[in-house]
């Protein structure tokens, strides 16, 4: 952090009065928004120099490409912390909730996923001119090994936790069968290798494009694969083929005489793939870190899978098709729903008024005292403000005694939620009391519930009991 804090300095010249962490991704990457003004800043702590230094070259190198990403402006001397432009804090997919939750996909929202293939397209031609894949990491391309890695992930990760009994020797046939398929498909430029709509930014209206540290040399059909049969985007049948077209269109612009069947064929098939692929992806996270939000993503995935499958994309692969049959029939897939009936209630409260009682009758959670934190209310300028306020927000963030508080709140916080996502438990209630419920327990509740909202996309009922004010977060 405080290695951050010096690049911040050292490049706008004044300390940041402001240091915010950022929800993590699936990643251990962490990031916080640094500030001082209005000048804000995303410092990254990476878990590897050689994957940041892929990030930062592919940065760089995009930008003179004309693709919108953020720039990095400054690097620690041993390549393990960086600052980049602050993009804000709307992802595509966070700008597509309503139409999710809806079902309507207005015309706004189709030009905004129209726009996002179409810079896809020119980042993956225009980025491939001149580019060093030498400095990608940890492959300079999307190889057959690379196939075969994300083919056994998913056997030993995903296809043996669930118990279904298949043939090793057969298996293993049909995965290099479709290893060989997918090498052959063309065009290829630069593949972006995570492209979903949580890594791409919506500021002033557009498209940027973020966390690409993946990015090799491969089919320019895994990008396409990957974006729009994402699990949880949702997005229609009709919506889907519309996009498709636009997609091909642009691509087209750059290659002329590409064939639509052609590319269509392709796409079905690394559809496939990147379908098995994430399915793995979701089995270790999931079954082997314990992580509740993929396991909540897995029914979404075997819903896709089971579309594919009726239309008869796996059947060059016969005892694979069987084999992902028999996990599309297990009765634990049944529903493509996650389970959202978790309803954690966060409150603050002044403890001279009591704690707060607990309706559901379980009893049990957590009460966090704020008490030994920096009081901003003991200051003239604060008194008539509340945890909710800018300059509260400032005050204790810059102190930063509460983001360390926060931070153990959380990991106890998820360990319980996860545990009662498993269960099927229905209420949980978590309470930051402090002395006037106005400042330190404000904060924190407010945190809370964002961060347990964002994490595990559940219901929070968020009570700010002396201030008499309840907001709903409900599941998107």
């Amino acid at each position: 952090m405080e290695q951050l804090k010096l690049l911040y300095t050292q490049y706008y010249g004044v300390q940041p009065t402001s240091v915010q962490p950022l929800t993590a991704a699936g990643s251990g990457r962490r990031y916080y928004r640094l500030q001082a003004g209005g000048s804000p800043l995303v410092g990254v702590v990476g878990e590897s120099a050689d994957e940041n230094r892929a990030f930062i070259a592919l940065s760089h190198h995009l930008l003179q490409a004309g693709v919108a990403v953020p720039r990095v402006v400054a690097v620690s001397d041993d390549g393990m912390r960086y600052l980049q432009s602050d993009l804000g804090n709307t992802s595509l997919y966070d700008a597509l909730a309503e139409c999710r939750k809806s079902g309507v996909w207005h015309d706004e929202a189709t030009e905004l996923l129209a726009q996002t293939l179409s810079q896809l397209a020119h980042l993956q031609v225009e980025g491939d001119r001149d580019m060093d894949y030498s400095v990608c990491y940890p492959s300079a391309q999307f190889d057959a090994r690379t196939i075969m890695y994300d083919l056994n992930y998913f056997k030993y990760c995903f296809l043996k936790a669930t118990g279904v009994v298949f043939h090793e020797n057969l298996l293993q046939d049909d995965f290099e069968l479709l290893c060989e398929h997918l090498m052959m498909a063309e065009p290829k430029g630069l593949l972006y290798r995570d492209f979903q709509s949580r890594n791409v930014m919506i500021a002033d209206g557009k498209p940027y494009f973020i966390d690409f540290q993946g990015a090799r040399y491969g089919a320019i059909h895994y990008d396409v694969a990957s974006f729009l049969w994402q699990a949880r985007a949702q997005y229609p049948e009709e919506l889907r083929c519309r996009l498709i077209d636009e997609y091909f269109g642009a691509i087209q612009s750059y290659h002329r005489h590409i064939d639509r069947d052609t590319f269509t064929h392709d796409l079905n098939r690394y559809v496939l793939f990147r379908t098995i692929q994430v399915l793995g992806a979701y089995g270790f996270r999931g079954y082997f870190e314990r992580k509740e939000m993929f396991m909540q993503s897995i029914p979404a995935a075997i819903n896709n899978l089971r579309t594919l499958l009726a239309q008869g994309i796996a059947s060059p692969y016969p005892h694979l098709q069987a084999t992902l049959q028999a996990v599309c029939n297990l009765p634990r897939f049944n529903s493509v729903e996650p389970r959202t009936n978790l309803c954690v209630t966060v409150y603050s409260f002044a403890y001279k008024m009591g704690m707060p009682t607990d309706d559901s009758g379980n009893g049990g959670g957590y009460i966090f005292d704020c008490r030994a934190i920096h009081n901003p209310g003991r200051y003239e300028e604060y008194k008539q403000l509340t945890g909710k306020d800018t300059p509260v927000i400032e005050f204790l963030e810059k102190d930063g005694e509460i983001l360390t508080f926060l931070n153990h709140a959380y990991a106890l916080t998820d360990a319980s939620v996860e545990r009662y996502l498993r269960r099927g438990f229905t209420s949980l209630q978590v309470a930051f009391g402090c002395t006037g419920g106005q400042h330190r327990s404000v904060y924190a509740a407010e945190a809370m519930a964002m961060h347990l909202h964002k994490k595990y996309n559940i219901e929070v009922k968020l009570i700010h009991r002396e201030r008499n004010i309840t907001q709903h977060l409900l599941p998107q």
